[in-house]
């Protein structure tokens, strides 16, 4: 991949297609196209065909998906499975009838099975059950990343696919009802401190242990998964380390600044007990996260506070 290669990044406006942006734009590639969903709704086969007709893009990044936490997974499958499913194939195939050079799609650790054995090496996909409250995003991805390997085997492409853990960092997403759980309590301690609570409620028991990757790293390792890796099978990134719930809850409210008390809920979904990748295939092939949790958590809530509050 050349500096001017021209470049699409589906889901340029997430918090991981914008990540990679800003990663690229570092390092001098400026040949970088994209659409902003009004602009291309990209579970529309034949505007996305239209698209790569017209555009022609040597490489693509194919970060867009529906994302959510717990709630919204549980609550919305059916939107889930559908725009996941319809984005990535229209995505996938328009790359193979374009010529792509190459294509790198991410998916996502819940694709393991829930009670798999810990730490999850890229084997154990399809090994057991999956978590059931996320399950229909977890099968959408899986069809991904099993698209990428048949149309390898069948066409001779290039799509390789990564399997990212627990992401956060600056665009993420604060709704406390369809968030992931880091971003969740940012919010919830920080609104708690400026209210002047006195307990903050954490969902679950507080007992499930999470891995978690700053945005600006998984952005870091897409390119250099792009460069130098050209492997059929999926490729796990994380930090190879995971935190209890309660820990993490602990560390977010030192770092807002919130001072009163934690208190567990029970009734609310805990998920997977356990979400850990292997990621000695990454390291193997010479690339290992940066960021450390502490530091990661507190320049995403000045992030927070810049986007959503409009002061530090």
């Amino acid at each position: 991949m050349n500096k001017n290669s021209k470049i699409y990044i589906a889901g340029h406006r997430g918090m991981v297609g914008s990540a990679i942006i800003r990663k690229l734009q570092v390092e001098g590639y400026d040949n970088i196209i994209y659409r902003s969903s009004s602009e291309l709704d990209l579970t529309r086969q034949a505007d996305v065909e239209q698209f790569f007709k017209e555009e022609k893009p040597e490489y693509v990044f194919l970060a867009a998906a529906k994302v959510g936490g717990i709630h919204a997974n549980n609550t919305y499958p059916a939107e889930f499975a559908y725009a996941n499913l319809m984005i990535e194939s229209n995505v996938i195939h328009a790359s193979y009838q374009n010529d792509v050079k190459k294509l790198l799609f991410l998916g996502s650790s819940c694709i393991y099975p829930k009670m798999a054995e810990q730490p999850i090496k890229e084997e154990y996909l399809l090994g057991g059950y999956l978590e059931q409250t996320n399950e229909a995003y977890a099968i959408a991805k899986i069809a991904g990343l099993k698209m990428c390997e048949y149309y390898n085997r069948q066409y001779g492409t290039n799509f390789i696919s990564m399997m990212p853990t627990n992401l956060y960092g600056p665009n993420d997403n604060y709704d406390l009802q369809n968030s992931h759980v880091l971003p969740a309590l940012i919010r919830k301690f920080h609104e708690a401190k400026a209210s002047g609570a006195e307990e903050v409620v954490i969902w679950g028991s507080g007992t499930p242990r999470r891995e978690f990757l700053h945005v600006d790293d998984l952005a870091d390792a897409s390119l250099f998964l792009m460069k130098h890796y050209n492997g059929n099978e999926t490729v796990n990134v994380g930090t190879g380390k995971d935190i209890p719930i309660i820990e993490l809850a602990e560390l977010v409210a030192e770092i807002v600044g919130f001072e009163g008390q934690l208190r567990n809920d029970p009734t609310k979904p805990d998920g997977t007990p356990r979400k850990l990748l292997d990621v000695s295939k990454l390291q193997s092939i010479g690339w290992e996260s940066k960021i450390k949790l502490r530091d990661g958590i507190r320049s995403t809530y000045q992030s927070f506070l810049q986007s959503h509050i409009g002061a530090v």
